[in-house]
């Protein structure tokens, strides 16, 4: 395939929630009466916050990424006034539209990742924002994929014990685990050194990964918080490997401490397919 054709097979998702909305409130308000607000769960008001700058995601794609085949704007149903949705290349995209109903209504980031395989129309090749990752220069399909590949990196780091949050760093520890569950840390390092030394790397995630060789156990991964390359099939793979763990984490309304998590760039789906060395290094 041609470069220039790989865009017409590249869609960007998109994950918008306005926490003003007084019937989304209502929801949120009766799903929390029936479990309460347990120490395990995440409902920090900044989980739902709208910055009221959505405009300047639109308008980086429409000027930076013209290439883009369609744009999947997912959303619990509402949507700022200003969105022109009968744009082209506009898809609208309500959970009840993908979440199987079991594990709705849902408020929880993970839930909604993990079944953005099921989006109705999406390309096997997608790139994932959250609404505060904007673009502010061109980029070009090889910048997300390459080879059919996503584009990633892969950095170590431990998980902190950070005891001012009570829900993150367990989930972070559980992506650990899960991994840890699947492959061996220094066979694979062995494998595709390449991937962890990359010569496009910072040098502090060189440093790190130099330091981590002398621990024989996965300790956690440095998360990117910006725009996700990811593939349907990798999803697919995740939920046939994990189904019982996977539905358990969707069957969580709000952010649990015992979920795993794509919402940090992806963490985990990126990291299995660059565990399997399927993955370009960027």
């Amino acid at each position: 395939m041609r470069k220039a054709d790989e865009g017409q097979n590249i869609d960007f998702v998109i994950t918008w929630v306005d926490g003003n909305d007084p019937e989304w409130q209502r929801e949120k308000k009766a799903r929390l009466g029936h479990m309460g607000i347990p120490a395990s769960v995440d409902d920090r008001k900044e989980r739902y916050r709208d910055w009221d700058n959505l405009q300047y995601w639109f308008r980086g794609v429409e000027k930076y990424a013209p290439w883009v085949r369609k744009i999947h704007f997912v959303t619990w149903g509402h949507h700022p006034k200003w969105l022109n949705t009968e744009h082209t290349k506009l898809n609208i995209v309500r959970h009840e539209d993908f979440i199987p109903e079991k594990f709705r209504p849902t408020f929880n980031s993970h839930t909604i990742e993990w079944n953005f395989h099921r989006i109705p129309g999406l390309a096997e090749k997608f790139v994932y924002f959250n609404d505060d990752v904007f673009l502010l220069r061109s980029v070009k399909p090889e910048n997300f994929f390459k080879n059919g590949k996503p584009v990633d990196m892969l950095a170590l780091q431990p998980d902190v014990a950070n005891v001012d949050n009570q829900t993150m760093p367990y989930i972070y520890l559980n992506n650990t685990m899960l991994l840890a569950k699947y492959f061996d840390k220094r066979t694979n390092i062995k494998k595709q050194s390449g991937a962890y030394f990359h010569i496009g790397y910072p040098p502090m995630y060189f440093l790190y990964n130099m330091l981590e060789l002398a621990f024989p156990r996965f300790t956690g991964f440095y998360t990117v918080h910006g725009p996700a390359p990811l593939m349907k099939k990798t999803y697919q793979t995740m939920w046939n490997l994990e189904p019982e763990l996977l539905t358990e984490v969707c069957s969580h309304p709000f952010r649990h401490k015992e979920d795993v998590n794509t919402v940090q760039a992806h963490i985990f789906t990126r990291h299995q397919r660059l565990e399997e060395g399927i993955t370009e290094s960027r």
